[in-house]
């Protein structure tokens, strides 16, 4: 009777660690760790009714088309969790936030569209992640920012265009990488995958089947093939300028600088500007091929052909002005600090800046600065005179003439 009374008691103290629903059968591997296996049961969900210290949860080949964010709430302890070959097209986020202790994901042709990359920041162990043949249109550039040990990572068979710089960066353990059976568009925005994998270690599987789909000039050719000359960072440089010969201004000075970019795709050109009271960012021209200012920009005057012109500059409008060229394949920017001096004799004040500096005849005096692509702003401290006499009504109405005079002057260069 007391061997009996032993067995039931060591039995009821086992129950929880052996806890297992009914469609599935549950086993301790040698290493002691307790196995689930939950396969090719038609299953439409997670079974509720899995013991906690659950290591490996298998649930490939069932119907499961949903994950929420309790799904997985019974098994904290999991390590290896395969849902292969499912209809899953739904994954709340916070899914998979709680496993912390997971090494390997299988999630495989299953019908994912939308995923929450943000549950991969607590799985900083995760080894090997196969996402292959999903319906998976977009990556976060960051999606796998925090997966140190990531080894193996399946990528193939989605429905991927396109893959942000850098989204590989942050995986210092990657030795598999699969992205073939993607639709690519190769424009200049996936050349930097090609540059990337000239330099990696990683073995990409297939590499010769990851091909591009679009433009038509690259259907059929890997990406990793793309045409060097297609593809050229950009390239700037800034320049200071002077007043338009024959142009009168607003009494004081107008500050014109003009930003020359190259590269391939051409350079779209943006302009940021931080002054000690405000912020500005200028994105594309505000002046029209007619002269017209768009955007209610009627202090910074952006041209098409780069050059940005300030009517009546004054202390308030001292500070840094960045150019910046961005194409698909990269950003560079250069910066001036502009500052304002005046003067009764701006010639003697420019040369005590700067000896080096020329003389300039009229009532303003310049220093001409052209700027390298290191991206380094110097010091530009313009001298000018300020008449002493004031505007009248008159002269405000003719200055807005002259002011349309500049604008079309300018557009002539566009």
């Amino acid at each position: 009777m007391r061997p009996l009374l032993y067995c039931l008691v060591l039995a009821a103290l086992l129950w929880p660690c052996l806890a297992c629903p009914s469609p599935c059968s549950c086993s301790t591997k040698k290493n002691g760790r307790l196995l689930a296996e939950c396969a090719y049961k038609d299953l439409q969900e997670v079974p509720e009714g899995l013991s906690s210290n659950v290591t490996i949860l298998t649930l490939s080949a069932n119907r499961i088309s949903w994950l929420g964010q309790g799904s997985f709430a019974e098994v904290p302890e999991v390590q290896s969790l395969w849902l292969g070959y499912n209809q899953i097209g739904m994954v709340e986020p916070g899914a998979f936030a709680l496993l912390v202790h997971l090494k390997n994901l299988d999630l495989s042709h299953n019908k994912i569209a939308d995923f929450p990359w943000q549950d991969l920041r607590n799985i900083s162990g995760l080894q090997i992640l196969k996402m292959n043949n999903n319906r998976l249109a977009g990556l976060s550039r960051d999606a796998f920012r925090s997966l140190k040990d990531l080894r193996s990572l399946w990528l193939n068979d989605n429905e991927l265009t396109t893959l942000a710089e850098g989204t590989f960066d942050n995986l210092p353990s990657l030795s598999q990488l699969q992205i073939f059976n993607n639709p690519f568009n190769c424009s200049c925005k996936v050349f930097w995958l090609k540059k990337w994998t000239e330099r990696t270690s990683v073995s990409i599987t297939k590499g010769g089947s990851t091909l591009c789909v679009a433009p038509p000039r690259l259907k059929g050719r890997a990406v990793t093939d793309i045409p060097d000359h297609h593809c050229i960072a950009p390239s700037v440089q800034l320049t200071y300028l002077s007043n338009l010969d024959n142009t009168i201004m607003y009494d004081g000075l107008t500050l014109t600088l003009h930003c020359s970019v190259a590269g391939s795709p051409p350079p779209e050109i943006r302009w940021k500007i931080q002054t000690s009271s405000r912020r500005i960012e200028i994105s594309g021209p505000t002046v029209a091929r007619d002269g017209n200012v768009k955007q209610s920009q009627e202090h910074f005057l952006v041209f098409k052909n780069g050059t940005m012109a300030i009517p009546n500059f004054s202390k308030e409008d001292e500070g840094t002005y960045t150019c910046l060229a961005v194409n698909d394949v990269g950003t560079r920017d250069v910066s001036v600090n502009v500052a304002l001096a005046g003067s009764e004799n701006p010639a003697e004040d420019l040369l005590r800046d700067d000896p080096q500096a020329g003389h300039f005849a009229g009532r303003s005096c310049y220093k001409e600065v052209e700027m390298d692509t290191s991206g380094v702003g110097e010091k530009l401290v313009i001298v000018y005179h300020m008449p002493k006499e004031s505007k009248s009504g008159a002269g405000g109405a003719l200055s807005q003439v002259h002011l349309r005079t500049l604008l079309l002057a300018l557009g002539l260069m566009l």
